[in-house]
């Protein structure tokens, strides 16, 4: 039982992928202070504004802590406490009643972000996701980082072979459409961002943003230029277009298709790039000029780049960037780091495939058994074989975070059969008809499978769960075991013994035990050593020379002459030039969010509201509109109503909404989410605007204002 006299422990902030460590002090319970471990090898002690808030979640009365059911419909709807048995019971006799009568395809399942930040998701979550039979697979992959898997599969051969930026030691550090000051990296795990930009600066190197806002990252940059959002592809590709017209590129050994490459980017002039971009030849040729001479140098393109309907030629183009100047595999230059538990070497995630189905609706192809989430809408609402009628979603709220989220809403709301494993009702989980809350992060041992892949150091940290969780609470790992054991013995078609065996033995253990158990596999630390050294352990930094042995290409080579790349030049050739007027939507994130939710703890929505339409002066004159005018917003599937705020930090021609806002719908209160005002910007992005791997296209998307 706790006492009341403070102590003192460590923890682990996940609730992004910077994944710091922390010191908590810890009071009747609760947690009272945070700090960040200076101990830590990797955060070195930085600790953001969500790190500080972590108890917050655990004390959080919004929180869902016992399993509920939804009594009645409409406005009349309640939630009504169950026991673990009887919802589990319901929830198979729910999943298993839409299999049995319309087939396997009937479920579709739906992983948020926060799965890759939960040890038991990514054990065990995975696990459950399998076990369903399902072509209806969706997760926040297709609205984030789905060009950099597939870039990375084609080029590598393996989805989660993703070169990270050696920014501890490069000398020139070129930055796309990435925050990494308000995200602490993203695919790029890079804890004290401020710091490592200071020790940058220090030993004479130079940062390069191009980005049409001015964001925190861009503010402190050597150098920022602006750039018409969806344009970055042009830009790129003059780029490489430079290095290989001027003699600049320096490949190594082992990358082929450099002539094919050449020929396909000759028409992507700087020139041309200037007049659909706004960045001036000039500046492009200076800036291929001192990344092809500088003596380490990476590039880094993120969610600006990947969220346009040009994602994967641009996370192609800047990792042809890297490949032509010789700084893939190289100290200072892009690097493979080498985790405790490598995912990769051990095959326990797949390399990726593309194509080998299509969804039912659209025909749009899958990458690595997930379809993008942008057709889920339509394949709950379009009747015929193969009609979702129910759905499992984990710690997501894609209403909020994925394209024209009310149509989604509408859709989910009109489903047979919906269960939520999560600890909020919020936007999407509301329509639910059961909902099974995990344990929350404090309360569950943590060890990183995924982020140690992207990070800038190689470390290994194991944290046991700071609280012990409550007789009637559940891990999410043992959630997933019960869901997924009792709903496949009601299946008519169950699956064939030595698979239900194999799914009994795989999500029996727990993830502990398992980390425990993997850490024994060509691993530098087992689990002793970790337990021994709860700040983390330092394995030092990124390693070069790893290439070509590494590389998961059949013949351990790189061909640069991607077919699916090089054959999606044409859409980008015939994309239109700006017009006169038009106005591009782009969104934006705060150190204060966790995407779509962390807006009802006070701690960090307190302050000058954040919520408002960027606009550049001038494009509000145009319209005879003031800072501070409440305008509507409109694209071809919704319309929203928000304050403008006037800044020249967004180029002329662009506006800007913030991600995962919106939380009062149908005038229906999220907890104590309604602090925050704002509206959701995915009522305006459009469903049908898709990059060529099924990524959502948010930014650059066409709007009107008035």
């Amino acid at each position: 039982m706790e006492t009341q006299q403070a102590r003192k422990t460590l923890g682990v902030c996940n609730l992004c992928e910077a994944i710091c460590g922390l010191e908590l002090t810890i009071e009747a319970g609760r947690v009272t202070g945070v700090r960040g471990n200076p101990d830590d090898p990797l955060s070195r002690g930085h600790i953001c504004p969500k790190g500080v808030a972590i108890g917050d979640i655990h004390a959080d009365p919004d929180r869902l802590r016992q399993p509920v059911r939804r009594v009645g419909t409409g406005a009349d709807a309640r939630w009504e406490e169950i026991t673990w048995d009887e919802a589990f019971e319901l929830v198979a006799n729910g999943l298993s009643t839409a299999i049995n009568q319309h087939g396997q395809d009937a479920l579709a399942i739906y992983l948020g972000n926060p799965n890759v930040h939960s040890l038991g998701s990514m054990t065990h979550g995975v696990t459950l996701a399998g076990a369903f039979r399902t072509r209806n697979h969706f997760s926040a992959t297709s609205v984030d980082q789905l060009p950099h898997q597939l870039v990375a599969h084609l080029l590598y051969g393996h989805q989660l072979m993703i070169p990270i930026p050696d920014i501890d030691r490069t000398d020139y550090f070129l930055v796309f459409g990435a925050n990494p000051m308000a995200s602490n990296g993203s695919l790029m795990t890079v804890p004290d961002f401020p710091g490592r930009r200071r020790e940058l600066r220090e030993r004479g190197g130079r940062m390069v943003v191009v980005d049409p806002r001015r964001t925190e990252t861009a503010k402190i940059a050597d150098e920022h230029v602006f750039v018409r959002p969806g344009s970055d592809a042009w830009v790129l590709l003059a780029l490489v277009h430079t290095l290989i017209d001027s003699g600049l590129a320096n490949p190594p050994e082992w990358l082929d298709g450099i002539d094919a490459v050449a020929d396909a980017v000759a028409e992507f002039t700087p020139e041309r790039a200037e007049a659909m971009s706004g960045v001036p030849a000039a500046t492009i040729r200076r800036i291929a000029t001192e990344f092809a001479t500088a003596p380490r140098a990476a590039a880094y393109g993120r969610m600006g780049v990947s969220t346009n309907e040009f994602g994967t030629v641009c996370q192609w183009a800047l990792q042809l960037l890297n490949l032509l100047t010789g700084n893939v595999d190289r100290e200072g230059g892009v690097m493979l780091p080498t985790p405790a538990i490598d995912l990769v070497k051990l095959g326990l995630l797949g390399r990726g495939h593309v194509g080998r189905f299509a969804s039912r609706v659209r025909g749009v192809p899958e990458f690595g058994g997930e379809l993008p989430v942008s057709v889920m809408r339509e394949e709950m609402e379009t009747p015929g074989k193969g009609q979702v009628r129910a759905l499992l979603t984990v710690a997501g709220n894609p209403v909020l975070s994925t394209p024209d989220g009310s149509a989604l809403e509408r859709a989910i709301a009109g489903l047979d059969f919906y269960v939520a494993v999560d600890i909020y009702v919020n936007e999407t989980t509301r329509h639910a008809d059961v909902i099974l809350p995990p344990t929350s992060a404090l309360e569950r041992d943590h060890y990183d499978l995924v982020f140690h892949h992207f990070a800038v150091r190689n470390t290994a940290r194991f944290t046991p769960a700071v609280f012990p969780k409550a007789r009637d609470q559940r891990h999410d790992w043992e959630i997933f075991r019960e869901i997924g054991l009792r709903t496949i013995k009601r299946l008519d078609r169950r699956p064939p013994l030595r698979r239900r065996l194999e799914l009994q033995v795989r999500l029996r253990p727990s993830p502990t035990f398992l980390i425990a158990n993997l850490l024994r596999f060509r691993s530098p630390v087992r689990i002793t050593d970790l337990r021994k050294s709860p700040a983390g352990v330092d394995l030092g930094p990124l390693q070069e020379g790893l290439f070509p042995e590494r590389l998961m290409t059949r013949a351990k080579r790189v061909d640069a002459a991607q077919p699916l790349v090089l054959g999606d030049l044409d859409r980008l050739r015939a994309q239109a030039p700006p017009a006169d007027g038009e106005l591009l939507l782009i969104g934006r994130r705060h150190k204060q969010d966790c995407n779509s939710w962390m807006h009802n703890s006070e701690r960090l929505t307190k302050g000058r509201d954040r919520h408002q339409l960027l606009v550049n002066p001038a494009d509000l004159d145009a319209r005879g509109l003031v800072s501070g005018d409440l305008v509507t917003v409109t694209s071809r599937v919704g319309a929203v109503k928000v304050e403008a705020l006037a800044t020249d930090d967004v180029m002329p021609g662009v506006v800007s909404l913030p991600h995962g806002y919106g939380h009062q719908r149908d005038g229906v209160r999220m907890g104590r989410a309604t602090q925050v005002t704002g509206v959701s910007i995915n009522d305006l992005t459009d469903p049908e605007r898709l990059d060529v791997s099924g990524n959502a296209a948010f930014s650059g998307l066409p709007v009107t204002l008035s």
